[in-house]
């Protein structure tokens, strides 16, 4: 029995888009491995940015520009 889990951030994901998330990822499954779809359990969770963080930053504060992009060099005046 496949268990996926997947997270993603809160940000106006679509019932759509997550519906076809779940049909792409079971028939990824079955097209690959030969998991019966019947089978294959997917959940997605949904994270508000300001509880994911990444580089000891909420993904809120990068994105408003409050803070660097982690792995990018921030700028310095002169």
């Amino acid at each position: 029995m496949p268990f996926v889990s997947i997270r993603i951030t809160r940000e106006g994901n679509t019932a759509e888009q997550k519906a076809q998330v779940i049909r792409e990822v079971t028939d990824t499954l079955e097209r690959v491995l030969h998991k019966p779809p019947e089978w294959t359990h997917i959940v997605i969770e949904e994270v508000d940015t300001d509880n994911w963080g990444f580089g000891g930053h909420t993904t809120t504060a990068v994105r408003q520009g409050l803070a660097a992009v982690p792995g990018s060099r921030a700028k310095t005046g002169g």
